[in-house]
């Protein structure tokens, strides 16, 4: 991709201004102005650069600015904006970046059938995107707590061009620029009619099928006016991990889960030897765990999603009218998104969600007699208390519901804006409203079921209309009134209707609402306020008001409330729940000072004021100094916020599930991991937290560009981000204060207005030396652990965590990025052609940022999903009638995260010769991939082919990833190729 400072993408008529700063300036709005003298008229273009308000000013020359017109997009053979965003340097590398490969059917951190672009790796919440510079409604249903735009509802048809600002941009356009902006210009001033096809396919024998109609129609009206509208229909077929040699098998037979699908293992606590016992109908080989048992084990890649069916039907206008004194232009984008993402079935739990579920004894009737005498010769002589509080003889079991969750999502979004541009004598006006929304709309259709229910069904408490029976203690009678008693649902039953049937009237059908509004107002002027040694100084300053609305309300079955004890009615199904609005005010100027007729400054400043949070005022300073016409130095320094998102300022109570890291806190290790350096995930609430700083950064940027002849350019940039209070939830940290803090220790559920960790309820049946119990202050836990192995025998000598702890989100620490970005473009003009060479990529110096829980700082560049060094080579040999070129992608290595793997695994890699011993490393390898594209122009249509991952390089492997590959910097599909076909009439 070429970037702006392309020679042959710029074609202005100028007067004075150098020819290579108006080569820097590239990819603009312009605004034509005549300038008459006695000999000539020179037309010359007043022009605008994403990164600043000042029109006619080489403004893109303080800050490197990367640039992909429409010929760019249609070389990539990219379909969706997501797609396209996969091959920009900026944005790949890191964990921001995500689409739907990431996403799951119960993901809070990836929505379902929904995108977003990050800069740098940073989040999707600190980079701004804007349509046609101004914003866009975010997403209602949030990536965990940070709002973002969903790119998927940009239709990639509509894109004149991309410009992408990677530096922060506060003191132009307000929050959230932190890693900086992408701004998606639409096409405008079309005539004519344009029909276009693509088709995409995996070379895989699977049906991979992606297929796109796009139109774009204008005409240019007698007033002046010209109207450009588009059309954009995309369907894309579903791919999962089981078509793929390379992810059809789990990468390791020892990442298993006890939770077997659709048949249960026997709990280890309901067994004489206190071990598991497998599944009597276990379709596959039985599996050997690290405590010697034989189980029927589950491996997510079964149910595992790479790209989930997503169908996109999007369309818009823009209308623009030049009368004398006056422009308008108004633009609709409207656009309509269905997905259905899934996810592993969801476990099967008690009523109270604690592990073993339980089932009545005569369950085992109907398996054969061998295998039923084989369980009852093991089984402990148990009994437990139903829902109804009736005694019955039974045993715990492990195991997971046999469907996929499965939702279905819809979302709505519309945004339109309408402007008028003008003069009062020399100076420029603007003045625009802004009205986008963004509504979506999910529902469970499959595997996700109420535990009530369900528990009620196992227990033969449940009768035919769906409701749980009543219980007469004296008579020992079940009654259903109108209704019958169904018998017990059985889940040692296979291929049983009637079984099956009463599982069905457990199912439930959860759903969740959303809406996000964004209306906005502005006003700027721009014109020159001075001459300085010849040279105009300019001005632009202008005020906004904008107000945001987010509401993301699940069902009420889906939702954790005090009166249940936080308990979700349903199995396996998170939620967040959150409602907020806001009112923003700013005030902001611009300033550029052509100090010598090679030495520029500019300077910014912007004054925002929330009703929420409060204010904040972010400046920036730029220059650019041009020793000789064909070099130019630049540099830039500024500031930069996001305010705590709507979903972090308004979130009542999001379930989910987070991580703690014990590699990071040895007294959290010891208490909560064995001494071991893994990662635990457990259930937890999140609140929002009204005393949330915003988040600041502070950027340092300094580069050059260079055009030594006509045909190459040559840009370097090194650039430093100091990015402070970041918001994230950090239950390390607040498992390492617990351990000096009783107010956050809890045995069982907390309660209502209560914050910290809920540990197992028979913990306080134990004390420390002392007597205290872990509630009380002064209590020694590590003497309470020893007690309770002590009191327990435990399988696992570790504190015992229950669930539902409730923590508050908080500023949990700080990042430093530094790095460089580069390109180099050079063109060869050839008899009949052109050929073009590119090579641009960014490596990353620094990646530091503290361990949340703990105040060391971890260099993550060169870390598992942070590869140091992302680049794109290209070369294409480009005719009048037709084009040939490929496109190289080059990922780095990086280190495997290892060390977070459980005992087990680290026992399966040495014995595969992976690692040599416990205490080693290993790489990901880095990954290389060539993109074949060519295309042809006949007189009225256009035919193209592209062809991804020519030699089918698989993805590196990544034991770090349970899915044996990094998703968020590699792809397991092999080639795919697409073909697309444009018709025109003029």
């Amino acid at each position: 991709m070429k970037k702006s400072t392309l020679l042959h993408k710029i074609s202005v008529s100028v007067g004075t201004l150098s020819y290579l700063s108006l080569c820097i300036s590239g990819a603009v709005s312009a605004q034509t102005v005549l300038v008459e003298d006695a000999s000539e008229e020179v037309v010359l273009e007043r022009i605008q650069v994403t990164g600043s308000n000042i029109r006619g000013a080489d403004m893109e020359g303080a800050q490197p600015l990367t640039v992909l017109t429409s010929e760019d997009i249609a070389r990539t053979g990219a379909s969706t904006i997501s797609e396209l965003m996969r091959t920009v340097t900026q944005t790949r590398g890191g964990v921001g970046t995500f689409d739907t490969t990431q996403s799951g059917a119960t993901s809070t951190s990836t929505p379902p059938g929904q995108a977003a672009a990050s800069l740098r790796g940073i989040g999707p919440s600190s980079t701004l995107t804007l349509v046609n510079g101004r914003r866009v409604a975010a997403s209602s249903f949030a990536s965990g707590t940070e709002n973002f735009v969903d790119i998927n509802s940009i239709p990639a048809s509509a894109v004149e061009r991309v410009e992408i600002l990677a530096t922060g941009a506060s003191a132009i356009y307000g929050a959230d620029a932190v890693a900086g902006v992408i701004n998606y210009i639409l096409k405008n001033d079309y005539e004519g009619l344009e029909l276009q096809t693509n088709y995409e396919n995996t070379t895989n024998s699977n049906d991979h099928g992606a297929l796109n109609f796009q139109m774009l129609w204008g005409k240019n009206f007698d007033n002046g006016s010209n109207l450009t509208a588009f059309f954009d229909y995309f369907d894309r077929k579903a791919i999962r991990a089981t078509d793929f040699s390379q992810t059809r098998a789990p990468v390791l037979e020892s990442s298993y889960s006890y939770l077997a699908k659709g048949q249960p293992n026997i709990f280890f606590d309901s067994t004489i030897d206190g071990n598991e016992m497998p599944a009597p109908n276990c379709p596959n080989e039985l599996t050997i765990t690290e405590f010697g048992e034989e189980i029927c084990a589950y491996y997510g890649n079964e149910d595992d999603f790479f790209e989930t069916p997503l169908e996109t039907l999007s369309g818009g206008f823009t209308y623009t009218y030049q009368g004398n004194d006056i422009t308008w232009r108004t633009d609709l984008l409207a656009s309509h998104t269905k997905s259905t993402s899934f996810s592993t079935p969801a476990p099967i739990n008690q009523v109270d969600d604690e592990e073993g579920a339980w089932i009545g004894i005569d369950t085992l009737d109907v398996l054969e007699e061998g295998a039923r005498n084989a369980i009852l010769d093991n089984l402990r002589d148990l009994s437990f208390f139903t829902q109804l509080d009736r005694e019955i003889d039974g045993f715990q079991y492990d195991a997971r519901f046999a469907n996929p969750r499965t939702v279905e999502i819809e979302t709505n979004a519309i945004r339109l804006v309408s402007s008028l541009q003008g003069y009062l004598g020399e100076w420029e006006w603007e003045a625009g409203a802004l009205y986008s929304r963004s509504e979506s709309e999910q529902v469970a259709t499959q595997g996700i079921y109420n535990r009530y229910l369900y528990t009620a069904a196992a227990h033969g408490e449940l009768c035919d209309t769906g409701d749980i029976a009543q219980y007469d203690s004296r008579d020992d009678i079940l009654s259903c009134g109108g209704g019958t008693l169904l018998p017990a649902y059985n889940p040692f039953l296979v291929g049983d209707a009637q079984n099956d049937a009463i599982l069905g009237l457990t199912q439930a059908r959860p759903t969740r609402d959303g809406t996000s509004e964004v209306f906005g107002i502005d006003a700027k002027i721009n014109g020159e306020i001075a001459q300085w040694n010849g040279n105009a100084v300019l001005l632009a300053a202008g005020v906004e008001f904008r107000r945001e609305e987010i509401t993301d309300l699940p069902s009420l079955d889906s939702q954790a409330r005090a009166e249940n004890e936080f308990l979700v009615d349903v199995f396996g199904f998170g939620s967040s729940a959150s409602t907020a609005d806001r009112n923003q005010m700013g005030i902001f100027t611009e300033l550029f000072v052509p100090v010598t007729d090679q030495f520029d400054i500019s300077f910014a400043g912007r004054f925002d004021d929330y009703n929420d949070f409060g204010s904040t005022f972010n400046p920036k300073v730029g220059f650019t100094y041009r020793p000789i016409d064909d070099l130019v130095l630049r540099g830039s320094w500024s500031t930069a916020f996001r305010a705590p998102s709507l979903t972090q300022a308004g979130v009542q109570l999001r379930t989910t599930r987070a991580s703690f890291d014990c590699s990071v806190n040895d007294a959290v290790a010891d208490l909560y991991c064995e001494g071991q350096g893994t990662v635990r995930g457990n259930n937890v609430l999140e609140l929002g937290n009204p005393a949330l700083r915003a988040e600041e950064s502070e950027t340092y940027s300094f580069g050059l560009a260079y055009s030594p002849t006509e045909n190459t350019t040559i840009t370097i940039d090194y650039w430093i981000f100091d990015h402070e209070d970041i918001v994230d939830t950090n239950m390390t940290g607040v498992l390492d204060r617990a351990i000096t803090d009783a107010s956050l220790r809890h045995c069982g559920v907390l309660d209502e207005g209560e914050i910290g960790i809920s540990y197992l309820e028979d913990l306080c049946l134990v004390t420390d030396n002392a007597g205290n119990t872990i509630e009380d202050d002064g209590a020694n836990l590590t003497e309470i652990l020893d007690a309770w192995v002590e009191f327990d025998d435990p399988r696992f000598a570790e504190l015992p965590l229950f669930r539902d702890h409730i923590l508050l989100l908080d500023n949990t620490g700080t990042q430093e990025l530094e790095g460089i970005d580069w390109d180099v473009d050079h063109d060869f003009q050839l008899d009949g052609g052109t050929l073009e060479l590119g090579f641009s990529g960014t490596h990353y110096l620094t990646y530091d940022r503290n361990r949340p829980g703990s105040d060391e700082i971890e260099s993550l560049a060169g870390t598992f999903l942070y590869p140091e060094t992302v680049a794109t080579a290209e070369l294409f040999y480009v005719q009048e009638d037709w084009y040939v070129g490929a496109y190289v992608f080059y990922t780095g290595s990086y280190d495997d995260d290892i060390i977070r793997l459980r005992s087990r695994e680290i026992d399966e890699l040495i014995e595969l010769g992976a690692i040599a011993d416990e205490d080693d490393t290993r790489d990901v390898s880095s990954w290389t991939t060539v993109t074949l594209s060519a295309g042809y122009y006949f007189e009225n249509a256009d035919l193209r082919l592209t062809v991804d991952n020519l030699f089918d390089r698989d993805a590196p492997t990544a034991y770090g990833s349970g899915r044996g590959f990094d998703a968020f910097n590699h792809d397991p599909f092999g080639t795919r190729y697409t073909l697309a076909f444009s018709y025109y009439f003029y």
